[in-house]
C-alpha cells in the first residue's frame, strides 16, 4: 500500500471520527438544553380561574401574581416543576422508600430503612386531618405540577430523564399528589430530628469506654460562651408539671423524676445537633432601639448539607388584592415540592428558623422473640407488615416491617441499630434491676418459635425501636400557610402552635417595631430519664407521658436587651421546669453574634450591611481556645517552627487567603487525631465541631489527662507532647498539600466546597459528573464559626455543611432587604441560573429581596402569563 493511500485512509478515518465527535457533541448539547423552560409567552393551564403573571428578574427568581389563592399555588406548582422537577421526583422517591426504582440495588438498604419509618404512610394518615383550605392548596399545587407534566415528557422533563431513557429506565414519572408534598415535611423533620445520633454515639462509645470517660466527651454547657435564647424571667420555673396527652387533654403529672433528670442532663449537655458536624443555623433579630433606621432587622442563614441545586427555591407569592379569596402577599424561600414559603416576609411580619434540637426521639431496647416483644411480664405481638422494594437493575426485594408500642423496630434494617441492640448498655438513668440476659425471666415467656433465627440460646434477642414525634400525624402543613398569612404577634404564635415537627426556634419582627421568639413543636415529657441513652422498653418506666403544652414552651416578645440571637444554643437555663434536650450547641456562634451586634449598636451603624458582615464573620472559636497554648510551645528554628510563628499575632479569622488559618486548622485536625483516635472506635472519631472545642478546653487545663496519652506507645504522652507532634504533623501535611513556603499557604486551597448533584453527581461517569457538578471553590469560615462552612476532621478539609442561604429583612424599607441562595433557582445542568448565585454567596454578596411591585417591575427580565385552558363559566 502506498504512502499516499495510507495518508488518505488515515485522513478519512480522522474525518469520520471528527464528524462522529461533532455529532455526539451536538446531541449532548441538544439533550442538555432540551428541557430548559420558557420564561416568556402565554401558557394555558387547566383549572385556573384567572390570569396569572410570573415575573422573573435577572437571576430567574419568580414573583407570581394571581387573584385567588388556588391559582397562586397552581402557578407555584407549575413554576417549581419548570425549574426543579427532577429534584422533586427524586425527593418523593426518597420519602416513599423507592430510590431503588431509579438507581438500583445500591439503594435497597436506604429504601428499607425509610419503609420501616413509614414516612409516606404517616403522610397519608395526616392529609385528611389537615384543614380543608390546606388540602385545597395542596391539591392546587399538585394541579400545577401535573399541568407541566402534561406538557412535557421524556427528555423534556430534564436531562436525567434522557439518561434514564438511554439505560432503559422509567421516563414517565407518576402524577404529583398532595401526599407527595406532605411526605417531604417528614424528610425535613428527620434531617432536623434532634439528638438521636448523639444517643447512638453515646451508647456505642459506652461499649468501648467507661461511662465517666464517655461523659468527658459531652462537657458541661458554659453560659459565658453563649447565653441561652430566653432569660429565666420569660419561662415557667415553678409549679405543677403538666402535659398534653395523645388525646389533646392537658393533665398534671408528677414532676420529681422528670425535673431531676432534666437538670442533670443540662449540666452535661453536649453540643452537636442533628447528624453531622456543623448542622444548625443562625438567626437573630434586633429592634429599632439598636438599629440605624429605628426599625427592626431580622437575619437568618440555615446550615445544611450542600447540594446541587440548593435545597431552597426563592419565590414571591403575591395576591393582586389581599383578602379572603387571596390572603397571601409573601416573599421568601420555599421547598420545591411544597406550596407556600417556609422562611421569609409578608406585608406585616418577617420570620426565620433555626434548629432547636429538641429531643423528640427515643431509642428503646426491646426484648424480642420472633414477632413477640416483652412488656413487663407479658409478651405482646408486634404489628407486622410486608413491603416490596422494586429494583431497577435486579429482582424485587421483600422486607418485613415490625413495630412495637414504641414505634418501628429500626434495628431490623439498620446495621448501626443492630449494633446498638446487641452491644449498647441500658441508659445509666434507667431503673432496670433485671439482667440483660433474659434467661429465667417470667414463666409467661412465649413458647419456642421454630421460625426464629439469630437469637440467643433461650430464644430471645434485643431490637431497637424508635419513638419519634414525626411518626404521628400532625399539622405542620397547616402551619406553613398560617405563617404565610400571619400579620400580628398573636397570629404568628397561633401559626407556630400548629408547627408539630421539626421543633425549631422561630424569630419574629413586624412593621410595628416588635421583635419576638417562639419555640414551637411537640416536645415529649418522659416518665423518667433524659433521652441521652437507649432505655429498656419492657419496663414502661421511660414511656412518654405526653407533650409540653404550647403555652408552656419558651416565648418572649420585646426583651429589654433589644435583641434575640438563636444559633442552636440552649433555649433556656436549667431553671426551666421542662426538659428540651441534653444536646444543644456549645454556643460559640451565639456568643460571637451577640458580641458583634452589641459592638455595631454601640457604634450606631447596625444596618443591613452590618448584618451581612456578621453572617460572614469567620473568627475561629477553636483557634481562640487553643492558639495560646500552641504559641507557648518552643518553636524550633527553621522548618518545624515556621507554622507556629505564623500563629503569633493572628486574629483568628479564617479568610480563604489566610495562611495562619490553613496551618491552624491542620494542627487542630492532628490534635484531635493524636488525642482520640487511639481510644475511640473509628466511626466515633471527633468531627471537630463545637462540642470538641469544649472537650479540648477541659483537656488543655489538665496536661496529664489520660486522653493525652497514646495507648499504642510505650511512653506516657502529655498535653505538650501531643501539641508539639500535631504542630509538626501539620507542617508536613501542608508542605505536601501546598508547598514548603508558608508564605504561599492559603486556607481556601485546603478548604473547598464542591457542589455535587446528589444523584447523577456521584454516578461514576465522568462526562455526566462534569455536566451536573461544579468545580471546587475556595471558601472561608469553618466549624464553631458564624460563617459555618464546616468540615469533617477525619476526612480532611472539604466543606460538608454550609449556610444554605442568607437573608436579611429590613422592616424600615422592604426593598432594602437582601437575600442569596447557595446555587440558583434552576435545577437544569448548565442553565444560566443553575449556579449563578454561588460566587456571590461565596464572597458574601447579596441580591435585593425586592418587595414592592414597582421594584419588581423595574427589575423585570421575563414575564410568562398563565391563562385558563377554557373560559371560566360565569353563572
Amino acid at each position: 500500500m502506498t504512502r499516499r493511500r495510507i495518508t488518505i485512509i488515515v485522513s478519512a478515518t480522522a474525518g469520520v471520527l471528527i464528524l462522529a465527535l461533532v455529532a455526539v457533541t451536538v446531541v449532548a448539547v441538544w439533550s442538555i438544553r432540551r428541557p430548559f423552560p420558557e420564561y416568556e409567552g402565554t401558557v394555558e393551564l387547566p383549572r385556573l380561574t384567572g390570569e396569572v403573571e410570573v415575573v422573573r428578574d435577572e437571576y430567574g427568581i419568580p414573583q407570581i401574581y394571581a387573584d385567588t389563592a388556588e391559582d397562586l399555588f397552581r402557578a407555584q406548582g407549575y413554576v417549581h416543576a419548570q425549574d426543579r422537577f427532577w429534584e422533586m421526583d427524586v425527593r418523593r422517591h426518597v420519602t416513599s422508600g423507592r430510590l431503588s426504582e431509579l438507581f438500583g440495588s445500591d439503594q435497597v438498604e436506604t429504601d428499607a430503612f425509610v419503609r420501616t419509618l413509614g414516612w409516606r404512610e404517616v403522610a397519608r394518615k395526616e392529609l385528611p386531618l389537615l384543614e380543608p383550605e390546606t388540602r385545597r392548596y395542596l391539591q392546587a399545587y399538585a394541579d400545577g405540577v401535573n399541568a407541566w407534566l402534561d406538557q412535557n415528557s421524556g427528555g423534556d422533563l430534564g436531562f436525567a430523564y434522557t439518561l434514564l431513557g438511554v439505560i432503559g429506565g422509567d421516563t414517565n414519572p407518576a402524577r404529583w399528589s398532595p401526599v407527595d408534598s406532605v411526605s417531604w415535611l417528614k424528610a425535613m423533620a428527620w434531617d432536623l430530628r434532634g439528638n438521636v445520633t448523639d444517643e447512638v454515639d453515646r451508647a456505642l462509645l459506652a461499649t468501648a469506654l467507661p461511662i465517666d470517660r464517655v461523659e468527658q466527651l459531652y462537657p458541661e454547657y458554659r453560659p459565658e460562651v453563649g447565653a441561652p435564647i430566653v432569660d429565666d424571667e420569660h419561662v415557667t420555673t415553678t409549679g405543677a408539671l403538666t402535659v398534653v396527652d395523645d388525646d389533646g387533654e392537658t393533665v398534671a403529672v408528677d414532676a420529681q423524676d422528670a425535673l431531676g433528670s432534666a437538670a442533670a442532663a443540662l449540666r452535661s449537655g453536649p453540643a452537636v445537633l442533628g447528624h453531622g458536624t456543623g448542622v444548625g443555623s443562625n438567626s437573630w433579630v434586633v429592634d429599632g432601639s439598636l438599629t440605624a433606621s429605628g426599625a427592626p432587622l431580622l437575619a437568618n442563614d440555615p446550615h445544611l448539607a450542600p447540594s446541587m441545586p440548593s435545597i431552597w427555591y426563592q419565590v414571591g407569592l403575591r395576591c393582586r388584592t389581599v383578602g379572603p379569596e387571596c390572603p397571601f402577599d409573601v416573599t421568601g424561600y420555599s421547598f420545591s415540592g411544597l406550596p407556600g414559603v417556609v422562611i421569609g416576609q409578608n406585608a406585616d411580619i418577617a420570620w426565620g428558623f433555626t434548629n432547636m434540637g429538641a429531643d423528640v426521639t427515643d431509642l428503646y431496647l426491646e426484648e424480642v422473640q420472633g414477632d413477640l416483644y416483652r412488656t413487663g411480664e407479658r409478651w405482646e405481638r408486634m404489628e407486622v407488615r410486608d413491603e416490596t422494594i422494586r429494583v431497577a437493575d435486579g429482582d424485587d426485594v421483600n422486607i418485613t416491617v415490625r413495630s412495637t408500642r414504641h414505634g418501628p423496630l429500626i434495628s431490623d434494617h439498620s446495621d448501626e441499630m443492630r449494633r446498638v441492640g446487641s452491644e449498647a448498655p441500658v441508659g445509666s438513668d434507667a431503673d432496670d434491676d433485671e439482667p440483660r440476659d433474659s434467661a429465667g425471666w417470667s414463666d409467661e415467656a412465649p413458647p419456642a418459635d421454630p421460625s426464629t433465627t439469630d437469637t440467643s440460646p433461650d430464644g430471645t434477642d434485643y431490637g431497637v425501636a424508635l419513638r419519634w414525634t414525626a411518626l404521628d400525624p400532625g399539622s405542620t402543613a397547616d402551619a406553613v400557610f398560617a405563617l404565610n398569612k400571619a400579620s400580628t404577634w398573636d397570629e404568628f404564635k397561633a401559626a407556630a402552635a400548629l408547627f408539630d415537627v421539626p421543633a425549631q426556634n422561630l424569630v419574629y419582627a413586624d412593621t410595628e417595631g416588635n421583635i419576638g421568639y417562639q419555640a414551637p413543636g411537640k416536645v415529649p415529657v418522659r416518665a423518667t430519664g433524659d433521652g441521652r441513652y437507649p432505655v429498656p422498653g419492657w419496663t414502661g418506666d421511660h414511656d412518654w407521658l405526653g407533650y409540653i403544652p404550647f403555652d408552656e414552651l419558651p416565648s418572649v416578645l420585646n426583651p429589654d436587651s433589644g435583641m434575640i440571637v438563636t444559633a442552636n444554643q440552649p433555649v433556656t437555663s436549667p431553671a426551666y421546669r421542662y426538659f428540651l434536650t441534653a444536646d444543644f450547641d456549645a454556643g460559640h456562634r451565639a456568643g460571637r453574634i451577640s458580641d458583634l451586634l452589641e459592638e455595631a449598636a454601640a457604634r450606631g451603624d447596625l444596618d443591613v450591611d452590618t448584618m451581612v458582615e456578621v453572617q460572614m464573620d469567620s473568627r475561629s472559636a477553636a483557634a481562640e481556645m487553643l492558639v495560646p497554648y500552641l504559641t507557648e510551645l518552643d518553636a524550633p528554628e527553621g522548618y518545624y517552627g515556621d507554622g507556629l510563628r505564623m500563629l503569633r499575632g493572628w486574629d483568628y479569622r479564617q479568610e480563604p487567603e489566610s495562611g495562619p488559618a490553613a496551618y491552624f486548622n491542620a494542627v487542630w485536625r492532628h490534635v484531635l487525631a493524636l488525642t482520640f483516635h487511639d481510644e475511640l472506635p473509628e466511626d466515633q472519631w471527633p468531627s471537630g465541631g463545637g462540642r470538641w472545642v469544649e472537650v479540648l478546653r477541659d483537656l488543655v487545663e489538665n496536661p496529664d489527662d489520660p486522653y493525652w496519652n497514646d495507648v499504642d506507645t510505650a511512653a506516657t504522652e502529655t498535653r505538650d507532647d501531643i501539641l508539639l507532634q500535631a504542630a509538626q504533623d501539620a507542617r508536613d501535611e501542608l508542605t505536601q498539600l501546598q508547598g514548603k513556603d508558608p508564605e504561599r499557604w492559603e486556607w481556601g486551597r485546603s478548604h473547598t466546597l464542591t457542589l455535587t448533584d446528589q444523584t447523577l453527581g456521584t454516578s461514576g461517569i465522568g462526562f455526566v459528573e462534569w455536566l451536573v457538578n461544579r468545580k471546587p471553590v475556595a471558601v472561608g469560615g469553618g466549624t464553631a464559626t458564624v460563617q459555618a462552612n464546616s468540615w469533617f476532621a477525619p476526612d480532611g478539609y472539604d466543606v460538608t455543611w454550609v449556610p444554605s442561604m442568607r437573608m436579611v429583612v429590613d422592616l424600615a424599607d422592604r426593598d432594602n432587604s437582601q437575600w442569596i441562595d447557595l446555587t440558583g433557582v434552576s435545577g437544569h445542568p448548565h442553565h444560566r441560573h443553575y449556579g449563578d448565585q454561588t460566587e456571590l454567596w461565596r464572597t458574601g454578596q447579596m441580591l435585593p429581596m425586592r418587595w414592592s411591585e414597582p421594584a419588581v417591575r423595574a427589575a423585570e427580565q421575563h414575564v410568562q402569563t398563565l391563562v385558563p385552558r377554557e373560559p371560566v363559566e360565569i353563572r
